[in-house]
């Protein structure tokens, strides 16, 4: 498993921007966009995946996961 599977990934539809946008907490925020949701998705993957390992490789220490955490359900008790 990648080191990115711990950090949840957000996708989601703007109407300010009018498409999607793919940001990654405590990692990166709105950093791709694009009219494809999947897409959308496949590149902030990727540049969470970048992200990691320029990190990992300058020595600095990574985050705190964001999985397992309950994000969903904090979102949910907002709504």
């Amino acid at each position: 498993m990648k080191e990115s599977a711990y950090y949840v990934k957000i996708v989601e539809w703007s109407d300010e921007d009018k498409c999607f946008v793919g940001q990654c907490p405590r990692i990166i925020g709105p950093c791709c966009h694009g009219d494809d949701e999947t897409k959308v998705y496949a590149e902030l993957c990727q540049v969470v995946d970048e992200w990691i390992e320029i990190m990992k490789k300058d020595g600095k220490p990574l985050p705190l996961p964001t999985v397992g955490r309950n994000v969903a359900d904090k979102i949910l008790e907002v709504a």
